[in-house]
């Protein structure tokens, strides 16, 4: 099918990514995205008053979250538009850009700014009072490290995921590091002639505010913290669980980072769009969960799922992105859909730049509509598992108005 709502070529933009702990890790991830987000909307020509809608995804709170979206609307200068602040770990940008064309599908809306955002470093620690606990003390938890360690259903770790597909599966350590460096290869394409695939949606030199956003602490080339493995080096890496096949070096790292993207209808798309003979049409979603533990499966039935509403096959997608906290993730992806492991997450992809949760896909539905623009258009996909087993995707096509 084909829903209303469009994504005007290059109304979106991100961040580079940093790893965590890095250039971003004293930044408000709702200040900072709200200050990027006026800084891009002015580049652009873009006025605040476009949008009669609005979205917020992200899956780390952050002082003030309660506010979510209006509050980072209010602070971008977009002061007249309300809308949910949502979460669901790394299939947040997905749901966002669902609920952007939802609202839109319904004539609720004629423009949305969707925006995803996340900080993992310096994670809150949360304490839930409990006066009837033990000497009236209560439970505690580090929200990013806490979670990415145990899964309240199940109790085991997001790792343990991974090693459960692949001793299903038959998947070895040899086999996720050779994805590993064709990963790593498809991104450094990005990296080429000044970062010029970057630059077509990041701001390059990216100046690092201070937390006060009042000067310039730092000025970034590109994404921080990428590794540079080789064969011999990833070779001498031992799995982290014992008896398991997954090595630090097959995964990938938490970071930091923002990214937004504007949803409209037709007529106003193409108003906001910075070449408005090309059109990016949303054609279908999916959702979909698999067993407990068994997460990075996830990636396929929400892929079928959002291919079928589109009315296409896996064999029609001209770009593939998907998100890939193990290098595992594309085998089996590969392995069960027919995908081109070759040819899937041109350019860059979470495996490599990180794994800010929220607005880690809103990067990838970026970059597979710049891979289609430079092909001269054609069918794209995305989809990325998420905590709790589940996954989202999203199918587009890019072509001439």
């Amino acid at each position: 099918m084909a829903y209303k709502a469009e994504i005007p070529y290059g109304a979106y933009w991100s961040t580079p990514f940093a790893r965590w702990q890095g250039s971003f890790a004293g930044l408000h991830s709702i200040e900072f995205a709200a200050h990027v987000v006026k800084r891009e909307l002015s580049k652009r020509g873009i006025p605040a008053e476009t949008f009669d809608y609005g979205v917020l995804g992200l899956s780390v709170p952050q002082k003030h979250a309660f506010y979510g979206l209006p509050w980072l609307a209010g602070m971008a200068g977009v002061t007249q538009i309300g809308g949910p602040t949502l979460m669901q770990a790394c299939a947040t940008s997905v749901r966002c850009l669902l609920a952007a064309t939802q609202e839109i599908e319904m004539g609720m809306a004629s423009a949305a700014l969707a925006v995803t955002c996340d900080r993992t470093s310096n994670g809150p620690h949360v304490y839930y009072p409990n006066p009837q606990g033990p000497g009236g003390t209560g439970a505690s938890e580090d929200w990013v490290m806490s979670n990415f360690n145990f899964d309240p259903l199940g109790g085991h770790t997001m790792l343990a995921t991974a090693e459960n597909v692949a001793r299903k599966h038959g998947v070895s350590t040899a086999q996720q590091h050779e994805v590993v460096l064709r990963r790593e290869a498809q991104y450094r394409e990005a990296l080429k002639d000044d970062s010029a695939f970057l630059k077509r949606f990041m701001t390059l030199p990216f100046e690092v505010p201070t937390p006060n956003f009042r000067k310039t602490a730092v000025t970034l080339d590109g994404d921080e913290g990428i590794n540079q493995s080789t064969a011999d080096g990833l070779a001498k890496l031992k799995p982290v669980m014992q008896d398991g096949t997954v090595t630090f070096g097959g995964q990938t790292h938490p970071a930091d980072g923002n990214a937004g993207i504007i949803v409209a209808d037709a007529a106003r798309a193409q108003e906001l769009s910075a070449n408005p003979s090309i059109a990016v049409r949303l054609l279908g979603f999916g959702q979909a969960r698999v067993p407990l533990a068994f997460m990075p499966e996830a990636t396929v039935p929400a892929a079928l799922r959002a291919l079928d509403q589109a009315g296409l096959s896996i064999a029609k997608m001209n770009a593939i992105k998907t998100h890939n906290p193990f290098a595992l993730n594309d085998i089996i992806f590969a392995k069960e859909t027919g995908g081109d492991i070759e040819t899937m997450n041109n350019w860059g992809c979470s495996l490599v730049w990180g794994h800010p949760q929220a607005p880690m896909g809103t990067r990838s539905v970026i970059e597979v509509i710049e891979e289609l623009v430079l092909r001269g258009g054609g069918y794209g996909l995305f989809t990325g598992c998420a905590a709790g087993d589940t996954a989202m995707a999203v199918v587009l096509h890019v072509g001439d108005r």
